[in-house]
């Protein structure tokens, strides 16, 4: 049997890790939820490489270890609030020389343990050890007329 004597990753221990605030309407002290599925936060969506056929990384990309105070992914509309890839040093590893059809990728993770997503608004979730795209994410216009990238 093996015990874990790690504290529980909350939302207060990723805000001191990353060294950003988040907002005082959510509960600090709730254990994060980790995660083996497709998550969205906000204007960003989470997708198992395994649910993926047509990204494809650049021949030369380059991949870049992810430190413990982050990697801001995407910052919201009109230099709003950022979404942090969070992991501990030596877990997880992040490219955006990675391109799709669609345009909607920003890049991929590469986790060996959970990593997790802060955002100051949405609070955190967290992803299983795995490979991971993320995604902008885009949403119909009123009228069924097109679509548009979603604004957070």
């Amino acid at each position: 049997m093996t015990v874990n004597h790690a504290p529980p990753v909350t939302l207060a221990s990723l805000s001191r890790q990353t060294g950003l605030a988040v907002l005082d309407h959510l509960e600090r002290s709730v254990r994060i939820p980790v995660v083996d599925g497709i998550q969205a936060q906000g204007d960003l969506i989470v997708i198992p490489m395994s649910e993926i056929s047509d990204l494809s990384f650049w021949q030369h990309g380059t991949w870049t270890d992810v430190p413990s105070e982050g990697v801001e992914l995407l910052r919201g509309a009109a230099g709003g609030n950022p979404h942090t890839l969070v992991a501990d040093p030596g877990t997880c590893r992040w490219t955006t020389n990675v391109s799709e059809p669609g345009g909607l990728v920003i890049g991929v993770f590469e986790a060996s343990a959970p990593v997790y997503l802060l955002h100051p608004e949405h609070g955190a979730s967290g992803c299983t050890p795995g490979r991971y795209a993320v995604r902008r994410q885009r949403e119909h216009t009123p009228g069924g007329w097109g679509s548009r990238l979603v604004a957070d």
